[in-house]
């Protein structure tokens, strides 16, 4: 059983489901689950650290089927494009930032161009670059996206037109089979799908993330910049991350400039993280996450998902 697309065809996999390459979490094993599934699996290269990739990728790698690496494009340089193509991917996804000095190198590697976009500028300029496949992301993605975003309903079919014949790819608010569904219906390829992955066996993330997930409602989600101020991370201050509730946002919601410009507060942060008051990082997770309700194998949650799918389709189709 299976449901043949583009995405499935180009990528030779079996199902149209990818996993979204999230910095950290991502890594060698769950990559590896989602491809034994039949799904294609992107590890979360984030900022390309060498020690991260050497690690990780011969996990992958070692399933003999296609897989691939995802990239922070604000935060990379050449060299961690040069570092990943030398592992032999079967493509290089890149996200968040200017993937211009990067695609033709992809491209000519050999390796497949996969560019996530999130307006119709961005989608323009990855058909001019060549992308080998779109994903258009939606605002109801966990983690970060563009402060300006668009809903993944409207989005993801103005992308497809725009990109014709260029497979795209849904992001956002995707969490199981009838999901996957909707993208197709929409005309997508296939779908990536991110924070359920998180909650699987093999994701690698810290306990407690897996537990908020596994009890969180998507109405308690929240886009901020405020997380990003407080841990000091670098990202872009136009990418702001969905996340469960958390104590800092609370507090400093709407008070950014105000946060940024406080060294006792960004250290009581770290010293809140330190004692263990507030989770390591923040629980990034995206407006599906009601549907994520138990903990299996990525491995046999692309199976299911797949089946899932086409079951929704079927019924879809007798109605």
């Amino acid at each position: 059983m299976a449901l043949s697309t583009v995405f499935t065809e180009l990528l030779g996999v079996r199902h149209p489901i990818a996993l979204a390459p999230m910095g950290g979490s991502a890594g060698g094993a769950l990559a590896a689950a989602v491809c034994r599934g039949g799904g294609f699996g992107i590890l979360g290269g984030a900022y390309g650290d060498p020690d991260w990739l050497a690690r990780e990728v011969p996990i992958a790698a070692k399933t003999g089927r296609p897989w691939g690496i995802g990239f922070l494009t604000w935060g990379i340089d050449l060299a961690a494009v040069e570092l990943a193509l030398s592992y032999g991917p079967r493509a290089v996804m890149l996200s968040f930032g200017d993937p211009a000095p990067y695609a033709e190198r992809v491209r000519r590697s050999g390796a497949l161009l996969i560019l996530q976009v999130t307006d119709l500028e961005e989608a323009e300029q990855a058909v001019a670059l060549g992308a080998d496949v779109i994903v258009a992301q939606g605002t109801e993605s966990g983690g970060h996206g563009a402060a300006r975003g668009r809903s993944t309903l409207p989005f993801v079919p103005a992308v497809v037109d725009l990109a014709a014949p260029t497979p795209v790819l849904a992001a956002g608010g995707i969490a199981d089979g009838r999901g996957v569904a909707a993208a197709l219906v929409l005309g997508a390829a296939g779908a990536l799908v991110g924070t359920r992955f998180q909650a699987t066996t093999e994701a690698l993330v810290d306990p407690s993330t897996t537990e908020a997930i596994l009890g969180g409602r998507g109405q308690d989600t929240e886009r901020s910049t405020v997380l990003d101020i407080a841990r000091g991370s670098a990202w872009p201050s136009r990418y702001p991350a969905r996340t469960l509730g958390h104590p800092y946002l609370d507090r400093w919601r709407g008070r950014e400039a105000e946060l940024a410009a406080d060294p006792g507060a960004l250290q009581e942060y770290r010293d809140d993280v330190a004692s263990g008051a507030i989770p390591p990082l923040p629980v990034w997770a995206g407006e599906a996450v009601d549907l994520i309700t138990d903990l299996p194998s990525a491995e046999d949650l692309v199976t299911a998902m797949a089946a899932q799918a086409e079951d929704a389709l079927n019924r879809a189709g007798r109605r």
